[in-house]
């Protein structure tokens, strides 16, 4: 669902007069161009898939010698310890089954804390890491959700928070460092979002949303009984939530109060003053800070690229950062003493590698190598950022991909890419699925229709209760703006998408029975009438937004069925691939299993894959390799007509 309230998620309505990127073609690609050479899915997903440990916890260990990484190179995710020098990698963690991911350090020595759910289901716990490597689950009540919130100020205690009390709302503990015994901070009737800890450790900052574009900010004063005080009172839709407390003891707003976009504000704790803090021409996508608080980092989503700035608090300037591959730098985590600095560099071909970054040297030592040795990154293909008009002129922001050889002489069928959310955003950067695609020889346009993060507060809510509807009609003229390219083969275009993307992919080829050729539809909702009646407990921090955006099912039931591709199943006349986690708590296993059924009554070629250890999105590599080549070999079957199939034009 939409990502509401952690950072508004805001978008700009872009209309006929915005400038515009002309659209790739033959003429200012070399036809020349050589076709890469084909790579399995083995071969892309062989890549290493490298994340970051907390932002909140400590990524380096006390000696900063080590560095905590999760990694999925043994077929699953797990927490490994990178050695700084040499970039060597000790695994701490053996899961061969749930993803296991590392959260922090201890402060005062190498014990770790990590988190795991069970295979998918999203019930996450949170556990410790001994020195000896023996580990303990510090959340072990059954159907328990929990996750890890951050550290005290002279690290004796961490907080956790959990759902075990009310499923519906997640409580507050402090955890002491040794021992684990624990106490409750904060008991959360109200079921609000927690945010963060103060420094001091007597605030907790928390969200409360009201519709999908109204949400407030509370503050609870953790050394009194007294109730959370409402810190955003406010009159018409605004959006708030918080980047945490600054490195001073402000508490630092995310709103679009004053634009289009979201801004930093920082809020007085103690006059109730608030000003802008740090603004741009697009989302400020976050604000953080070192553990001295000498330094601050700031984010931007900039045209679904992310830009970050280091800010030296005792030069009042810009930390210089040394010339670096083309890419996104994410995920700066700070060493206790800043002296260095951890951060994943990811681009379009090539996948998030670890650099440590010495601060006072200002040069930077890359520590991994993500991508498969077997693939040249040369033959991998750079996106470009488009946009073209949708039935109504709103321009629709979108990331194109144009297979090695694609020319006039040599069209290439092609696919609309579908995020999820519905308020998610398709960005730069590298993806193995889309890799593969492209290398065997699909253009892919992720389309970002109405309804999208990142391009304004307007952009974001035009699809608000109209889903499968406006936004539907923006991803078919996605089709229509592939036909305009003189390298796409215009007779062949299918869609592909997971969860909204996958009920968007159901939507067209049961509403536009002819827009597409094929789709691929990955645990995507088909039946809106169950799943918001069955949305999991832990969300009801936002249900009512949910339902205010989505339409509430109590009352709206006639509508949601009137958009669910199930109950128009017998419209799809287009070969369906259908994929699913058995798992999944948000888009039940049923949703696939009726659409599946309903279109092969119909006579229409559908394949269906159902992973039994998986949830909603595939952590498994083997799962993840399994999809992909399901894809290819689906689209070459139905799309390409390799099997002999007719499934092209329109």
């Amino acid at each position: 669902m939409k990502q509401l309230f952690i950072v508004p998620a805001l978008a700009l309505m872009l209309t006929a007069c915005d400038s515009r990127q002309p659209a790739p073609s033959g003429e200012n690609v070399a036809a020349a161009e050589a076709s890469a050479p084909k790579h399995s899915a083995q071969a892309f997903f062989d890549t290493t898939s490298f994340t970051s440990s907390s932002g909140a916890g400590h990524a380096f260990s006390p000696d900063s010698s080590k560095v905590l990484l999760t990694s999925d190179e043994t077929g699953i995710f797990n927490a490994f310890a990178v050695d700084t020098a040499s970039g060597s990698r000790t695994q701490l963690t053996n899961s061969t089954t749930s993803a296991t991911f590392g959260l922090t350090y201890f402060p005062a020595d190498e014990r770790i804390l990590f988190t795991a759910d069970g295979g998918g289901d999203e019930l996450n716990h949170v556990w410790v890491r001994e020195l000896d490597g023996s580990v303990t689950d510090l959340t072990a009540t059954e159907n328990t959700k929990a996750a890890f919130v951050g550290w005290n100020t002279d690290g004796s205690e961490f907080y956790l928070s959990t759902n075990e009390r009310d499923p519906r709302a997640f409580d507050l503990y402090a955890y002491k460092a040794d021992g684990y015994d624990r106490r409750m901070v904060f008991e959360n009737t109200e079921a609000m979002q927690l945010n963060a800890v103060s420094g001091d450790d007597r605030y907790l900052a928390m969200t409360k949303a009201r519709t999908s574009a109204d949400s407030d900010v509370y503050l609870k004063d953790l050394s009194t009984d007294g109730p959370p005080t409402l810190v955003t009172e406010h009159e018409g839709n605004i959006a708030y939530s918080t980047y945490g407390f600054s490195a001073g003891g402000k508490l630092i707003l995310a709103t679009n109060e004053a634009s289009e976009f979201s801004e930093a504000w920082a809020y007085d704790i103690e006059t109730t003053e608030k000003k802008p803090y740090v603004t741009a021409d697009w989302d400020v996508s976050g604000i953080g800070y070192s553990h001295t608080g000498r330094y601050r980092v700031q984010s931007v989503n900039a045209d679904a690229e992310t830009k970050i700035t280091i800010m030296d608090g005792q030069t009042a300037g810009p930390v210089g950062m040394p010339e670096l591959p083309v890419g996104n730098v994410l995920n700066v985590r700070f060493s206790n003493d800043d002296g260095k600095i951890a951060f994943l560099l990811n681009g379009d071909t090539s996948p998030s590698d670890l650099y440590v970054m010495d601060l006072s040297a200002g040069t930077a030592d890359k520590l991994t190598n993500a991508l498969n040795p077997a693939i040249n990154q040369s033959d991998l293909v750079e996106a470009t950022v488009v946009r073209y008009p949708s039935f109504d002129g709103t321009l629709i922001p979108s990331i194109l991909y144009r297979p090695k050889g694609a020319s006039v002489e040599n069209k290439v069928p092609a696919l609309v890419l579908v995020h999820g959310g519905p308020g998610g955003q398709t960005r730069r950067g590298y993806r193995a699925f889309v890799q593969h695609l492209v290398n065997h020889g699909y253009a892919v346009l992720g389309a970002n229709n109405r309804g999208s993060s990142g391009y304004g507060k307007t952009f974001f809510h035009m699809d608000d209760k109209a889903h499968g509807e406006g936004d539907l009609q923006d991803i078919v003229m996605g089709r229509t703006y592939l036909e305009s390219l003189d390298w796409v083969d215009g007779d062949r275009v299918g869609i592909i998408g997971g969860s909204y993307g996958g009920f968007m992919v159901a939507a067209a080829l049961a509403f536009e029975p002819e827009a597409f050729d094929v789709g691929i539809n990955i645990f995507g909702v088909t039946n809106w009438v169950r799943t918001l009646k069955s949305i999991p407990p832990w969300w009801e921090s936002f249900r009512e937004a949910l339902y205010d955006e989505m339409g509430d099912p109590a009352t709206d039931e006639e509508r949601h069925r009137r958009i669910s591709p199930l109950f128009h199943a017998g419209n799809v006349t287009k070969p369906m691939l259908v994929v699913q986690g058995a798992n999944d708590p948000r888009v039940l296993q049923v949703e696939s299993d009726e659409i599946v059924a309903a279109v092969k009554a119909n006579g229409v070629p559908v394949e269906y894959i159902l992973f039994p250890d998986e949830g909603h999105g595939f952590r498994n590599k083997a799962n993840r390799i399994a999809a992909s080549d399901a894809y290819v070999t689906f689209l070459d079957t139905y799309l390409k007509n390799e099997g002999g199939m007719d499934g092209g034009g329109r």
